[in-house]
């Protein structure tokens, strides 16, 4: 009789066996085991695809529609800022105001928050990150500083250089790499930002002659004299003290041009009376024009030498322009590795969060199988220790969603100084990225588009040039100085005859009484003076100038072999993210099977234990290791989605593949995101 129940016992379990088996083989056929359709095998609470929606939208559903392309941001002053310009001739004595930087969020925020819920779908998220991120809010100021250091340059002022570091830190990104993706960076800066540390060490970029400022300088001077001299002879002066008077005006006008060429005009005006009975006129009136250029041959001669300055501010702001498409691809980068992460927390948590409920009901259940004497009370406590296990790990991955959400927020906002907001939980709405074609482009192809694409790349190539070109200004600094010069200068004398003249006979002039009389003869040619002539000067073995020289020659060198190094570690990166990628799906395929097949075991257990073929205790073992085997596939799709986000940015297509215009992230206003 026995023997006959568990025939039909076990009859029982072989059909339901191949039942559960053909309906999962046939389940695993219509849900092929691709990255894209693991991701809807998360949790029950994790928002499901449209395909799956009812009729009636859910709030994630109503988020995902107010936050696509057409939706509303609001108005945000974009970021615009630039050196001013003015008729006014005052205004160039007068300080420029930059207005205070704008510290609050985008409206943007707003719009996506429902329920006390913050619904982000990856493209909110960067667009937030475009208007929000202080890391690009920060760069944008080297845009204009890159303008005001060209304007600099054009007035003949050394170039001050700008900083093309790229930011990582002020977003909310953790240093210890959560959230940093795969070490995204910015170019080697192999020549204008090369340079020594801490001051200790100078690069010889830039060296070169003096170069006088183009900007015209005009001088004014007046003064008022009074002067006793004691006499040691009357007889010269016929008084024992001499005492003069003098009022003088001095002005000059001075200019430097690119070619080297330098062009003084001087005037100088000047009234004079002394006590002496020897002067014939008395007070005296004296004018004199000087005009004089100077043109260099050799050292401080041509147009590279002396706009050279001009030529590296110009090659800096394309440096700069390059530098901050290298930001915006490195911030974006981040943001995606960080809403990756976010994506996996969430439905880990969720994951965890089923696997206790289905513990605590099994639990539950087998207390009142104990009530009945139905199991030993052994079951309840492995039961009573399995709740408590699975309640320390929804515990860690509450602990590590929440902390995913603050660096989602910290990396998307200006400021989090709401206490609704620092709280507010996060709903991903985007369970895997858009497909990447660069995931299957043959190297070749990736290498190429690298070299193309990449800013760091464009960056190395404009510092060679100006590597280069610095050469040429230095080695004419190793010439003699000569130069020619040409002075004209005018005298004009006037005065009234002295009264108190004693000279006799000799009391006579004829120069003019006024001043404009002296002026007149200044300028009229009676009494010039004129002259021509060159200057030569030889720094003998001129060590300084050829130690410069030659250092200039070693450091470019050096450069040569940091760009070529550049290169190389291109290559290596494109390489080793395609590798990344081809690893991480890898990794995808696997833990989908594991995955599938941990459902299938614990399927088939829940089966047997209904027909009393396994215990409680079995099926929740077999929901443990289907809850380990979904979380290694959550974690596994974050790589892959992760390895994508990073072979886009080896190949510098990031922004290209994301739809983001550069035009948005140097305004700070995202006007239209990537359906």
């Amino acid at each position: 009789m026995r023997a006959s129940k568990l025939a039909s016992v076990s009859e029982k379990i072989i059909a339901a066996t191949m039942c559960v088996a053909l309906n999962s083989a046939s389940w695993a056929q219509a849900a092929a085991p691709t990255p894209q359709a693991a991701a809807q095998q998360t949790a029950p609470d994790a928002p499901a695809p449209a395909a799956a929606q009812s009729e009636t939208p859910s709030i994630a559903q109503q988020a995902k529609s107010v936050s696509g392309p057409s939706a509303m941001t609001g108005s945000i002053p974009p970021f615009h800022v630039e050196l001013p310009h003015s008729r006014n001739p005052f205004d160039a004595y007068r300080p420029s105001i930059v207005p205070p930087a704008n510290l609050d969020n985008s409206p943007r925020l707003q719009t996506l928050i429902r329920d006390g819920k913050l619904y982000l779908s990856l493209n909110d998220a960067l667009a937030l990150a475009l208007e929000n991120n202080l890391d690009l809010a920060y760069f944008r100021y080297n845009l204009p500083i890159a303008d005001t250091d060209l304007a600099r340059t054009k007035a003949g002022g050394a170039s001050n250089g700008v900083n093309s570091g790229i930011q990582g830190s002020q977003g909310g990104f953790s240093s210890s790499g959560q959230g940093s993706g795969n070490g995204t960076g910015g170019g080697a800066g192999t020549g204008a930002t090369a340079g020594g540390a801490g001051g200790l060490v100078t690069s010889t970029l830039g060296n070169g002659t003096a170069i006088i400022p183009f900007d015209p300088q005009f001088y004014l001077q007046g003064f008022v004299d009074h002067t006793t001299t004691p006499v040691a002879n009357p007889v010269l002066y016929g008084v024992p003290l001499l005492r003069t008077n003098t009022i003088e005006g001095i002005s000059q006008y001075t200019q430097a041009f690119p070619l080297g060429t330098n062009l003084s005009a001087s005037f100088v005006g000047e009234r004079q009376a002394a006590n002496s009975p020897f002067n014939v006129i008395n007070p005296s009136l004296f004018s004199q024009f000087n005009f004089t250029i100077n043109q260099p041959l050799l050292a401080g001669f041509g147009l590279a030498t002396n706009e050279r300055f001009i030529h590296i501010a110009q090659k800096n702001r394309q440096v700069i322009d390059l530098a901050f498409r290298q930001q915006v691809i490195t911030t974006v980068s981040l943001v995606e590795d960080i809403y990756w992460d976010l994506v996996s927390a969430y439905n880990d948590e969720q994951v965890k969060d089923r696997s206790l409920q289905f513990a605590q009901k099994t639990l539950d259940d087998d207390r009142k199988q104990l009530e009945l004497q139905a199991i030993p009370a052994l079951q309840v406590m492995k039961d009573e220790s399995d709740v408590a296990t699975r309640e320390g790990d929804l515990t860690v991955a509450k602990a590590t969603l929440r902390l995913n959400e603050l660096l989602i927020k910290n990396a998307l906002t200006k400021t989090i100084d709401d206490p609704a907001l620092e709280e507010m939980p996060v709903v991903p709405l985007d369970q895997h990225g858009p497909p990447d074609a660069n995931a299957t482009k043959p190297i070749d192809q990736l290498l190429a588009e690298a070299e193309k694409n990449r800013p760091d790349v464009s960056e190395d190539e404009i510092s060679m040039q100006i590597a280069q070109n610095n050469l040429k200004a230095i080695k004419n600094e190793l010439l003699p100085s000569l130069s020619v010069y040409g002075q004209y200068v005018g005298y004009g004398l006037a005065g009234l005859l002295n009264p108190f003249c004693d000279l006799g006979t000799e009391c006579t002039s004829t120069v003019p009484n006024n001043f404009g009389g002296a002026l007149q003869n200044t300028f009229n040619y009676s009494a010039p003076e004129y002259q021509v002539g060159f200057k030569l000067l030889l720094t003998l073995r001129n060590r300084i100038a050829k130690a410069d020289q030659f250092r200039a020659e070693l450091e470019y060198r050096q450069r040569e072999l940091s760009y070529a190094g550049q290169k190389k570690n291109i290559r290596f990166e494109v390489r080793n993210s395609q590798f990344a990628v081809e690893q991480a799906q890898a990794r995808v395929e696997a833990a989908q099977k594991a995955s599938d097949l941990a459902q299938k075991t614990f399927d088939i257990t829940k089966q047997e234990q209904q027909l009393g073929a396994k215990s409680s205790y079995d099926t929740l073992s077999a929901d443990h290791d289907l809850a380990v085997a979904q979380s290694a596939l959550l974690a596994a799709q974050a790589l892959f989605e992760k390895a994508k986000v990073d072979i886009d940015r080896a190949t510098g297509e990031t922004l290209d593949r994301m739809g983001i215009a550069i035009d948005d992230a140097k305004t700070g206003v995202v006007s239209q995101l990537r359906p």
